[in-house]
Parts: structure tokens; sequence; C-alpha cells
């Protein structure tokens, strides 16, 4: 029994490389012509994804929006414990004939399993899927996260287990929140010991990937295949999401206390405004200087900490001010 499971994984390592290889036939015979929509699609689903559940937050549905916020800082912190402690490498590691398409291995680098692009996107469309009433929409979003989790084969940085495990992962984890905030909407007075478990959960979840050991293999010219400094430094703001998120949940609740603008010309285009300074300053400007400080690590943890202290507490208090000087 033991020989044939060993033997049906090895076969499965061979098949995933052979797909891949196919995929990169195949983008050689088109000239790469499909690689910048797929690149974009790949990028779209860790970058300005954001910003859908933000406006869900803050225009639409406060409470659906938190829902997404936690399923996604969720997955995240799982993503981070599963691949920091697996240390699988990437396809073109395990092979040198894989070659990833246009820049897409730039940001690919670090441990390959599960995939974190896709882990990022599942919880987000899946929750939009989940939440839209019109068939088409659904549809929409489902296929939205399936063609992400896809892109991350085509542009061969990551191998079909490392997708399908990454959508399972991000869809439990989706469930789950929605369970929760099913289970705290019945039950609101439980809610601040969910809040504190995230907390304590992503601060343990540092302290692992912090400590733990991790491979130290070198390739042909001496350098390491994956440097865990790097790895460690990426997971700080990985997991950073959800201890952030977790202490901005709590003072929102405590002090702002906001109500969404709804989904009104008004609405959308004071959260439309929002949106300027959380790209151009927290994504972009604090970004660039908060990633280097401090060797990174507290400077990834404290951007996250900015960029929900905007979201959850800054802008939100903007929206109550704005609809108190309204009504006078």
């Amino acid at each position: 029994m033991a020989n044939f499971l060993i033997n049906s994984l090895g076969g499965i390592k061979i098949l995933d490389i052979e797909y891949l290889l196919f995929l990169q036939n195949f983008r050689n015979s088109i000239g790469d012509a499909w690689t910048p929509f797929m690149q974009w699609v790949s990028d779209f689903g860790t970058s300005f994804i954001m910003f859908l559940p933000v406006f869900i937050y803050w225009c639409i549905d406060k409470r659906t929006g938190l829902m997404i916020f936690a399923a996604n800082k969720i997955s995240l912190m799982i993503n981070s414990l599963i691949k920091l402690t697996c240390c699988i490498y990437r396809p073109w590691v395990r092979d040198a004939r894989i070659l990833p398409a246009g820049n897409a291995i730039k940001t690919a680098g670090g441990y390959s399993f599960p995939s974190g692009h896709t882990m990022i996107a599942t919880p987000i469309y899946g929750g939009l899927a989940m939440l839209s009433r019109n068939k088409f929409i659904k549809i929409f979003w489902a296929a939205a996260f399936l063609i992400t989790a896809f892109s991350r084969n085509y542009l061969g940085v990551h191998t079909p287990q490392d997708v399908v495990v990454g959508m399972i992962l991000g869809l439990l984890s989706l469930y789950a929140a929605a369970k929760i905030f099913e289970y705290l909407d019945a039950n609101p007075e439980r809610e601040d010991i969910f809040i504190i478990l995230c907390f304590i959960a992503g601060v343990l979840t540092l302290v692992y990937i912090s400590y733990k050991s991790y491979p130290l293999d070198y390739n042909a010219k001496g350098k390491l295949i994956v440097d865990p400094v790097k790895m460690q430094i990426d997971s700080w703001q990985d997991t950073g999401g959800i201890i952030a998120l977790a202490a901005c949940w709590l003072i929102e609740k405590k002090f702002i206390k906001f109500e969404a603008t709804g989904f009104n010309l008004r609405g959308v285009i004071l959260n439309l405004i929002g949106m300027i300074p959380l790209y151009f300053i927290l994504n972009k400007t604090l970004r660039g200087y908060l990633v280097s400080w401090q060797g990174a690590y507290w400077g990834r943890l404290i951007n996250q900490f900015a960029l929900f202290c905007y979201v959850m507490i800054i802008w939100p208090l903007v929206l109550k001010i704005i609809k108190n000087l309204k009504k006078n």
C-alpha cells in the first residue's frame, strides 16, 4: 500500500510538470499573445482586488465587507502557515525546462505550495459570488477566481496542486468566515472573543514562522534557492493583516460605529473619493517607505495597520462626520 501511494505521488509530480510544459508550448505557439492578459488577471488578484470589499464595507453593507475582509485574512494566515511549513520549491526549481512567462517570476519568489495569489483572490471573488443575487453576476465572480487560479498555471509559476489546494483552502476560509459571522450575528456578545482570538492566532503564527527552521539549499551558482528571511518578511505582511484587522475592528466597533453610506450617487462619489488616498498614499507612498523600515519585518506589519486604520477608522470617521453635518 505504501509503495502504491509513493508511486502515485511520483506520477502526479511528473504529470504536473508535463501539464505546465503543455501550457508553455501553447504559449510559445501563439507568440505569448495571451500572456499580458493572464499577467493582468494574476496581478489584479493581489492588488486592485482589495478595493472591492472596501467599497462594499463603506458603501453597500458594512457587515458583508467585514466578513470578506475576515475570510481573506484568515486565508492568508493559513497560506503563510502551510507555505512556510511545507517549504516546497517552485516548478522551475524542480525542472529547468519550466520557463515562467513575462515578468511573472518577479512576483513569484519563495515557496510554491499553496498558491498565495489564489488564496487572496478566492475568498474575495467567492464572497462576491456568494452574496450576489443575480445568477449571471454570480457566474462572473466565480469565473474570475477560476481564471485567476488558472493564470498561475498558465504563467508557469505554480503547479496544478498549488492552485487547487489554494482554491479549496480559500473557499473553506470563506465558508468558515460566513458561518462564524452568522453565529456572531445571532450571538453578538461573543464577537469580542472572536476578535481577540483572531489577534492571538495572528501573533502565534508570526512567532511560529519567525523561529522555525528552514531548508538552506543552494543552486549551482552558490545562491540560496529560497531565502527564508524574505519568506518570513512576506509572511509578516500576510499574517499581519489578521492582527491589524482584529485591532481596527475592535476600535471601530467601540468608538466609530459608522454606517455604510448606501449604494446611491452621493455614497458612490464619496467613497470613490475615499479610494484616492487609499491608493496613492497608503498603497504606494507609505507602503514603499514602511516595507523597508526596521528590517522590513515591523514595517510590513505597520503597513497593514496603516491600511486597516484608514479603511476601518479614518475614512469611516470622515463619513460619519459628513453624515452628521448633513443632519445639522
